[in-house]
């Protein structure tokens, strides 16, 4: 699969967001709340927007709630409603296990970011959704080039709208930090899984961006 590299995907979602109409449905998989708040801040007035908190990769069913408890904590701040799925690590290991060895944004990961975002369209285009997308742009450490190029690949199959984004730009990562700070809500140090939990840390605070 090719990723066009040269793809400015927060100029692509901000044109997209001039030229609607109403204020349709979207469907916004949720990795996590410190990754929702930099998506929330660009798309919330535009979008009737239900949060999809799928997140079988996580490692433990504590943490997988813990994370999900974050979200009470920006209720007051953004307008969305919450869909949170049960916890089965076990899905994840059974798409995953075979490439444990694999170096972080490899082969695991994006049978991980692909299993997620098939999850949330099937789940989209099966309650009448307008738009489905996805807050793992909002993190320095994903490629936000897979990401689109694969959600736009399935959601065409399932023939729903895909909304491209880099919820990371314009400052949205320096922001979450921000809220997180703010508002004391919780901010994990790895992305989820055993196999590459040793080896992610937090990253150090961002430069404010332009673009």
């Amino acid at each position: 699969m090719l990723y066009n590299t040269n793809m400015n995907y927060n100029e692509v979602m901000e044109q997209q967001i001039k030229k609607l109409n109403g204020k349709p449905r979207l469907l916004l998989h949720a990795c996590c709340c410190p990754c929702s708040i930099s998506a929330l801040e660009k798309l919330n007035g535009y979008f009737d927007i239900t949060i999809y908190f799928y997140n079988p990769n996580i490692d433990t069913e504590q943490e997988y709630l813990l994370r999900l408890s974050q979200f009470d904590k920006i209720k007051t701040l953004y307008d969305f409603d919450l869909v949170a799925q049960p916890y089965t690590h076990q899905e994840f290991l059974d798409k995953c296990k075979n490439y444990a060895k694999d170096k972080e944004g490899g082969k695991r990961c994006q049978e991980c970011i692909t299993m997620r975002i098939q999850k949330a369209i099937d789940y989209a285009k099966a309650n009448g959704f307008d738009y489905v997308t996805t807050t793992l742009t909002s993190s320095p450490m994903k490629d936000a080039d897979y990401i689109n190029t694969i959600g736009m690949a399935l959601a065409k199959m399932a023939q729903i709208n895909y909304l491209p984004s880099d919820f990371k730009k314009k400052n949205g990562y320096l922001h979450s930090i921000e809220i997180c700070a703010q508002y004391k809500i919780y901010r994990q140090h790895y992305c989820g899984c055993e196999f590459g939990k040793n080896n992610q840390v937090y990253q150090p605070m961002p430069q404010k961006q332009q673009n």
